[in-house]
């Protein structure tokens, strides 16, 4: 019987051995969910097999259902990697006391929200007033926090200024809703505007542009800072390596909207910290 006991011991200890060293050798990454689960994992897909190539190691995409979920997943070493924005970053690394932030495209160190409407009465905010207005997540960036402190610099508070104010809980949500008639405005970023537009996934004989946020700090690939310094390293460096004139490698970026990737830093998204503190976001 006590070898037996022993026997089964020692074959548990080996089994969690090897799930330990199983979750070692898999990067988990997830993303806030700014857009359909679905077009998220598309655009993750040849991002993952590039990583899995100069990382040698496997890759997995980890789906959260909120932007909440991506800071709680992070502070709870449940993932290793996420792709945030300035907002949901500055969430993170006050919650973890130690997210680091990789790189970042380079337009985000010049990004902007648009302001979209199918109302051609609508020139302006200031056409707007008693009207329905849609935000993205409250805890998006582009689709939240810094057009609503936009606004609030000009002397609007939306819910004040507006009939209603919604939440899509996505950027190509909001843009249904507007094209829809669900709201007679509503904010979303930039990239995510360009990208539907593109793809011809908005009727732009409907829909416009009628105005744009100043520029602001924005999203970035994030690490938990528990993290292995050197792993950490090598995903950097994986980032920026990628060449737009390689042309695998820019079938990833035009994935990501990006022209190529630069380093960043925490001291990027002060700003961001201090527009939610004025937005009353962060306590």
């Amino acid at each position: 019987m006590l070898k037996r006991t022993l026997a089964l011991a020692v074959g548990l200890s080996l089994s969690f051995c090897t799930l330990l060293a199983q979750a070692a050798d898999t990067l988990k990454v997830s993303a806030i969910p700014d857009e359909a689960p679905t077009e998220l994992l598309r655009k993750f897909k040849p991002l993952g097999e590039y990583l899995e190539q100069k990382l040698g190691m496997k890759v997995e995409f980890v789906p959260v259902s909120d932007y909440p979920a991506v800071v709680e997943a992070l502070a709870t070493d449940r993932i290793d990697m996420a792709w945030l924005g300035g907002f949901t970053f500055v969430q993170a690394r006050l919650k973890t006391g130690n997210a680091i932030p990789l790189v970042q495209r380079e337009q985000d160190a010049q990004f902007t929200s648009k302001f979209i409407t199918a109302d051609p009465a609508v020139k302006s905010l200031a056409d707007l007033k008693g009207k329905t207005f849609a935000f993205g997540s409250v805890s998006s960036t582009s689709g939240s926090l810094m057009p609503r402190y936009f606004m609030l610099k000009d002397g609007i508070k939306p819910e004040t200024y507006f009939s209603r104010v919604g939440y899509s809980g996505a950027h190509d949500a909001t843009v249904a809703w507007v094209q829809a008639g669900k709201v007679d405005a509503g904010v979303l970023n930039a990239s995510v505007w360009e990208k539907l537009v593109a793809a011809g996934k908005v009727d732009t004989t409907k829909v416009k542009v009628f105005a744009t946020t100043p520029a602001y700090f924005d999203y970035n690939w994030t690490v938990r800072g528990t993290l292995d310094p050197a792993l950490a390293a090598k995903i950097k460096a994986a980032f920026l390596a990628l060449d737009p004139a390689n042309p695998k490698d820019k079938e990833i970026l035009d994935l990501q909207a990006a022209s190529r990737f630069i380093e960043t830093k925490p001291e990027n998204y002060k700003g961001i910290e201090e527009a939610a503190r004025a937005a009353d976001l962060l306590k």
